[in-house]
């Protein structure tokens, strides 16, 4: 992690805050910050929250926590209950969806978790009569008798271009080929839903960082919707003659997607973890990648076919816990304060 706090946590995964710096300003001792992720089995992501947290807690002071939706803990309510265990004169919880698109989890399952009403019917459920063993029903009640302001998500914020930026820069330069811009093409990977916000926000995305580079610009869904993966790439390959792309999964946090799902369609995943879902526990893996060489790998779910490309294939970390992201979280929280 890059954050230099002496953060420690509990077999069960709960953080102990004696290391870190929460603020005695009385303006926040009325007050706590629930930062909510939605949860892997996989290590990675609940790292990056650990480092957002910490860096959230010594950037503002905050009596914070972070509370997982589903798998991860502390849950929702446990991180409520963590809140109240360091300051039980809190009054009000303002609670952040930690996700860069708006959606099911944030405008149905968040609200539901939380106690209150969603914000809008849920196109899995119209009815509202969930079965017993839907992760929504075995969600623990809040306790917790005061006012719960639920925030928007982090949304198409100019500054996470900053941060794609980033993730470019360094990933070409770690590359060991020499290759012009113009030669060079950058294809944005989201998620994709059946419901248009994410693609609403890629969209956003893609329109901001394509007016701010001389890279040739696409962009690309995993699953669920078009243009695919496979499809972005050979249509800028159509257009323009490449020897390198560079793919940028727009991702908070690494996990399965990012870390399997991807990798198979792009053909750059290692042969020996194509049917595994567990990585190895070494994080610090550089996620760059260099093939001059087409892929024949097959995969039943790679959504839109595989990708066939006989240049260089550049693969980026996903956003993390950048520190424009840390500044966007503080700068969305504090005014609702």
């Amino acid at each position: 992690m890059d954050s230099n706090l002496n953060q420690s946590n509990n077999s069960e995964g709960f953080t102990n805050y004696k290391n870190l710096n929460i603020s005695e300003n009385p303006l926040s001792t009325d007050f706590g910050v629930l930062l909510i992720s939605h949860g892997s089995s996989l290590p990675y992501a609940e790292e990056i929250f650990k480092d957002i947290l910490e860096k959230y807690i010594s950037l503002t002071g905050h009596n914070a926590e972070v509370g997982y939706m589903k798998v991860a803990k502390p849950s929702i309510s446990e991180a409520i209950d963590n809140l109240l265990d360091r300051n039980n004169n809190i009054k009000r919880i303002i609670a952040m969806p930690v996700f860069l698109a708006p959606g099911i989890h944030t405008n149905i399952d968040i609200p539901i978790i939380l106690g209150l009403e969603p914000k809008e019917t849920d196109p899995r459920c119209p009815d509202g009569n969930y079965p017993e063993d839907h992760y929504l029903m075995e969600s623990k009640p809040i306790n917790f008798d005061g006012e719960i302001n639920l925030i928007g998500c982090i949304g198409p914020d100019p500054q996470i271009i900053n941060v794609i930026n980033k993730k470019i820069e360094s990933t070409v330069f770690e590359s060991n080929k020499d290759v012009s811009a113009d030669k060079t093409g950058v294809l944005l990977v989201s998620h994709g839903s059946r419901l248009n916000y994410n693609r609403e926000f890629i969209t956003d995305i893609y329109n901001q960082y394509k007016s701010q580079t001389d890279y040739s610009v696409s962009q690309g869904f995993m699953e669920l919707c078009e243009p695919t993966i496979a499809q972005s790439i050979n249509t800028m390959l159509e257009s323009k003659d490449l020897d390198r792309i560079i793919v940028v999964p727009v991702f908070l946090a690494p996990g399965v997607h990012t870390k399997r799902d991807i990798p198979t369609i792009l053909g750059i995943l290692e042969d020996e973890d194509i049917n595994s879902t567990h990585f190895s526990n070494d994080h610090s893996h550089s996620h760059t990648h260099s093939h001059d060489h087409s892929h024949d790998h097959s995969h039943d779910h790679a959504h839109g076919g595989l990708v066939e490309f006989d240049g260089e294939i550049l693969y980026t970390e996903p956003l993390g816990s950048d520190d424009v992201i840390i500044e966007i979280l503080k700068n969305r929280i504090e005014s609702n304060i």
